[in-house]
């Protein structure tokens, strides 16, 4: 490569990181390359069609060129490398690091020399060393001068209008001061924000474990204080708002039926495991994963709870599931509680019926209209704004009962001055 030319960006993984990063590589002017295995996703890409509703790339996509492949000889064209695979856990919450080790075994066996290879899938310390690094060793590179390595943990907020891959903040590290510098231009370059050099790569590692195990501990003190307080005919969205006057040291973090996403309900086993190797025990972050997942059981309870008021048991009774993704007015389906609520509604004998207006190829209704007719009882674990909007009228034509809201976002004096049995989370 010329030095007076831009580098060829290689994004491995065309998913919710590495689409977006793609793009607005693209946008800046770079040749970017997008790797996947998934040729219906790479399909709707050539056509500048986003495989995933996100009004920020919906609007950016058709208006850059990403070429999309999935031969991975064509990552020799390539100066940059980034990964942007997922790194999810076991169904017995085991760190799975399959995707970053394969993504990492094909860019060895297929880049040029020279090359910058940048993680930005979340890992735990010590994963660009332990596993990463001996790779690209094993392939033939000295890292540090065949191939430089960095971290650069990825920061998106699905369905956000305000902030995206353009404009966060990042952090990065490196094995070396050449690896830094490179990282840290290529993403000055792209992002309208500061991008923050950390002295080690295991530094940045650690960077984005914080962040969610942060945001993980604060969700459960508040889930924990939702079931404390409903004990206590405490409000307790009502608290958080008042304790939300205070100006300082205090950040609000909201109760609900789960925890959603790729990161919260994930991230945190990377840190408590990674610690087990150091002889290191995270009870703090392990009490806030038992509390947390325990929510979705807990919301099932309170349903339970209000068909006792009606002389109704789950067993039997239809139950109106709105929302099946995680988190408001997106598509993403990762980790969401929705899938764990309603496993345990069948399991307890009730007949489910669905609808997501964002995923409505999952949904067993059409229509908040078809829910409604078909339900005895609701449970709302999404809150879509076509969700929150639903008139009180509309239920109450419907013959609902009950109305349990897993997000605390109806109106409860409302809901129940119509004669609708109502429970929150905490409320």
């Amino acid at each position: 490569m010329n030095q007076n030319e831009k580098p060829v960006i290689c994004v491995i993984g065309m998913g919710y990181v590495g689409l977006p990063l793609a793009a607005v590589a693209a946008s800046k002017g770079y040749t970017v390359y997008g790797f996947d295995n998934d040729q219906k996703k790479l399909d709707l890409i050539k056509q500048g069609l986003s495989p995933f509703k996100e009004e920020f790339l919906e609007q950016l996509l058709p208006k850059v060129k990403i070429n999309v492949f999935s031969n991975p000889k064509l990552m020799s064209e390539c100066d940059i490398h980034i990964i942007c695979v997922p790194t999810p856990v076991d169904d017995k919450y085991f760190p799975d690091l399959g995707p970053v080790i394969s993504a990492s075994e094909t860019v060895a066996k297929n880049m040029r020399k020279g090359s910058l290879v940048i993680l930005e899938s979340t890992v735990n310390p010590g994963v660009s060393e332990e596993f990463v690094k001996p790779i690209f060793e094993k392939a033939g590179y000295e890292i540090g001068k065949d191939v430089f390595i960095s971290h650069c943990p990825e920061r998106v907020n699905p369905g956000d209008p305000k902030w995206n891959v353009s404009n966060i903040p990042r952090v990065v590290g490196s094995f070396d001061e050449i690896g830094l510098k490179r990282s840290q231009e290529f993403y000055e370059s792209i992002v309208d924000a500061k991008i923050m050099p950390m002295a080690t790569i295991r530094e940045a590692e650690a960077v984005k474990i914080t962040e969610n195990s942060f945001r993980d501990i604060n969700i459960a003190f508040v889930n924990e204080l939702a079931r404390s307080f409903e004990r206590m005919d405490i409000d307790v969205t009502n608290v958080i708002k008042g304790a939300s006057t205070k100006p300082f040291s205090f950040l609000a973090h909201w109760p609900s039926c789960g925890v959603g996403g790729h990161c919260i309900p994930v991230d945190p086993y990377y840190l408590i495991e990674k610690a087990k190797e150091n002889d290191f025990d995270h009870v703090f972050l392990r009490a806030a994963r038992k509390i947390n997942n325990s929510m979705p059981e807990y919301t099932i309870e309170l349903l339970q709870d209000q068909l006792n008021e009606i002389e109704k048991s789950l067993k039997g009774t239809i139950v109106g599931v709105l929302g099946l993704s995680y988190k408001a007015n997106v598509g993403d389906l990762r980790e969401s509680p929705s899938f764990e609520l309603i496993k345990l509604l069948e399991k307890n004998g009730a007949k489910v019926v669905t609808f997501d207006p964002f995923v409505p190829a999952m949904s067993s209704t059409k229509s908040i209209d078809e829910l409604l007719e078909k339900s005895e009882a609701v449970l709302l674990a999404t809150n879509h704004q076509e969700f929150i909007n639903i008139p009180v009228e509309k239920f109450v034509q419907s013959n609902i009962k009950v109305i349990t809201d897993g997000k605390n976002c109806l109106n409860k004096a409302e809901i129940q001055k119509h004669g609708i049995i109502y429970k929150g989370i905490g409320r």
